[in-house]
């Protein structure tokens, strides 16, 4: 079961609290390894959402001018996000986040787009992917193909190609993975699917903010993907809100009925503190996306070297070149990933041990499962996501803390490393 360790007071992680038990700074980017979670509150954002709050922040469905003054805001927001995601204006849906997203993309585009009753998907894609899919096959009779992944969490366009067939309404990859890091090869993907006229949807929620991205093929060309999620927290905006992309005149069935906010896709007054800090958090954040990656990636393959090659038993999860620039993760041969949370909680480093999204289950991770990992080993995983350059002081203070919990609790960590590789191998 995963403990997502969050401050206990203020959310303002750059600046640390000389009261917090763990110390002055204990808070601050560098030692917070848990952005693939949510990341920390962008400046930007923040005063974005201040300057909306301080205009009395009116529903923009009113038609006095302070609506017309909201409504604005919320209208340059979805221009900023479109512009900055390579998406038109038309194509933006603003939701409560991530899952509204993906629920509202896979419910929404198979009940709107009954071309046939046959949907596609992997085993390791987020809990709100599945379970709509599922939703669908359980409600409305819907097939659903869960296409294999390899030991590195990889799905090929060629696997895609098998699967699909003429009946297929739709083709949902995630760029992405949240546990493992693994960045899958979507327009080779979304070219197979659109071999058979399937709709193509990815889950961009963890990628989008470090990687570029694109549904009309500017950076991937003849992508053609046809709605894309995302989500305003990883971007470093605030919680609780996130957007459907999703092609402009592409029919899509509501989950939620009232006014028809939203061009009648999504009722409900929308957030507009939340989507300004959104568009604020994304503009900084795309800006900057190359140059972010870059610094993300040094650190990260510092990372995973010193722990490879220190601790014994530790082995990479997710694939080794295709992945996530800031995402690093493991699994540590018979030590359990919980106490090893702890133990980094403790020394003021917060990890995570897999998906937010699920915490509070005791079952070994469903993703490492489907990637061939025994049970044992799903059960010690821990995962690592940078929202900042790592220094060279905290990364000795992980390495320090993971080989006395390793090696206290694993002593004969050479013998566990050993049966770990053979496993591995055998994938």
């Amino acid at each position: 079961m995963e403990r997502v360790s969050l401050p206990a007071a203020s959310t303002r992680l750059p600046a640390g609290d000389a009261s917090s038990p763990l110390g002055s700074g204990a808070l601050a980017p560098e030692r917070y390894l848990d952005a693939a979670a949510t990341a920390p509150l962008r400046e930007t954002a923040r005063a974005a959402m201040a300057a909306v709050y301080d205009d009395l922040a009116a529903n923009p469905s009113s038609v006095h001018q302070a609506g017309h003054r909201s409504a604005a805001v919320v209208e340059t927001a979805r221009r900023d996000i479109a512009h900055s995601c390579g998406v038109r204006a038309a194509d933006v849906v603003f939701t409560s986040g991530g899952t509204e997203a993906n629920n509202l993309a896979i419910i929404g585009l198979a009940l709107a787009n009954p071309r046939g009753r046959h949907l596609v998907t992997t085993p390791i894609e987020h809990p709100s992917v599945l379970e709509s899919c599922r939703y669908l096959e359980r409600v409305f009779g819907y097939e659903l193909t869960l296409v294999p992944v390899d030991g590195h969490g990889r799905v090929t366009a060629a696997d895609i190609a098998r699967a699909v067939r003429a009946d297929t309404t739709l083709v949902s990859v995630g760029l992405g993975n949240a546990e493992v890091g693994t960045v899958q090869p979507l327009p080779q993907i979304a070219a197979a699917a659109k071999r058979v006229g399937a709709l193509v949807h990815t889950d961009a929620v963890q990628a989008a903010a470090s990687l570029p991205v694109s549904m009309h093929g500017e950076e991937w060309p003849g992508a053609q993907i046809d709605a894309m999620s995302i989500a305003s927290h990883k971007f470093g905006g605030p919680q609780g809100v996130g957007a459907l992309l999703v092609r402009a005149g592409l029919k899509v069935e509501p989950l939620l009925h009232g006014g028809g906010q939203e061009q009648g896709r999504r009722s409900g007054t929308e957030n507009v503190a939340g989507i300004a800090g959104f568009a604020a958090a994304v503009r900084e954040c795309i800006a900057t996306v190359g140059t972010r990656a870059l610094t993300l990636m040094a650190s990260r393959d510092e990372l995973i070297g010193r722990v490879l090659s220190e601790i014994p038993g530790a082995s990479l999860t997710g694939d080794p070149r295709e992945r996530l620039p800031g995402h690093a993760s493991f699994v540590f041969a018979g030590v359990s990933g919980e106490s090893l949370l702890v133990a980094l909680d403790m020394a003021g480093i917060a990890v995570s041990s897999g998906s937010a999204c699920a915490a509070g289950h005791d079952e070994p991770s469903p993703a490492l499962l489907a990637m061939g990992r025994a049970p044992e080993e799903a059960h010690a995983a821990l995962r690592f996501t940078l929202a900042a350059p790592l220094a060279a002081r905290i990364i000795e203070r992980i390495i320090a803390t993971l080989r006395r919990e390793v090696t206290g609790v694993n002593p004969r960590g050479s013998e566990a490393a050993a049966a770990s590789a053979v496993r591995q191998a055998a994938h």
